[in-house]
């Protein structure tokens, strides 16, 4: 995963070299935070950019491939979630951030499992003219659901599912989110704490991308390139100490 200290050393330092001050641990966790959760957003945006080049036969394949690239990143997010039925709907888990699919939750016999896909509906104008009709009616066969404020599949005998998501990545302490876990970064006198910090819920390679996005929201003025330079020219000064 990308290290919080990394990050966090080399925004200081790019702070300190543009004489902007000093980033204070609040700050950072705050900005951090954003950084992630706009790096987050930017993946889905770049999935209908794999999509077009996909379409135009100018992907690279195999580990050249965007669209390889972005669900291998993507992937960091996914989860499983068995989801009970509550007052007649099913409730979203909390760290919701897109549905990928749904199924019933089905057992296995004989290594052949019997749960079935759910259809999802986001139009409750549509799923009314389904659920009256003759011809394409729900069943436990071909169940449906509408996706709205919570999830109701029909038929109604569906008591349980297994949905697959996109989370949200990980919250901080200030959110007051449960399950939050530790702040991203834990200073004490001026050093960062491993023990009480924990890295980004990002692929290591993001580490720069988001080095670049806090540096420029504190107001650093990077150009192309600068974050790999002056990252190239830190590593090797302490080599020649």
């Amino acid at each position: 995963m990308a290290s919080i200290q990394y990050v966090y050393n080399t925004v200081k330092d790019l702070v300190n070299k543009d004489q902007k001050g000093f980033v204070s641990a609040e700050e950072f966790n705050n900005l951090a935070k954003s950084a992630q959760l706009e790096v987050y957003n930017d993946l889905f945006n770049d999935i209908h950019d794999s999509k077009r080049l996909k379409r135009q036969g100018i992907d690279g394949a195999r580990d050249k491939s965007m669209s390889k690239r972005i669900q291998e990143d993507l992937a960091y997010f996914a989860k499983n979630t068995p989801i009970p039925k509550t007052n007649g709907y099913f409730a979203k888990p909390s760290d919701l951030s897109r549905i990928i699919s749904a199924n019933t939750f089905g057992s296995y016999v004989l290594d052949f499992s019997s749960k079935t896909p759910i259809e999802l509906l986001y139009d409750e104008e549509k799923i009314e003219r389904v659920l009256i009709s003759n011809i394409s009616a729900p069943s436990e066969d071909y169940p449906i659901a509408l996706v709205s404020d919570n999830i109701y599949v029909f038929p109604t005998t569906v008591n349980k599912i297994q949905l697959r998501y996109y989370k949200i990545p990980q919250s901080l302490n200030n959110d007051r989110t449960p399950n939050a876990g530790p702040p991203l970064i834990s200073i004490q006198s001026n050093v960062v704490d491993p023990s009480t910090s924990r890295d980004f819920e990002l692929p290591k390679h993001y580490e720069d991308t988001l080095v670049e996005k806090i540096a420029t929201m504190v107001g650093v003025s990077l150009r192309d390139g600068d974050v790999t330079a002056f990252t190239s020219s830190q590593s090797q000064n302490k080599e020649n100490v």
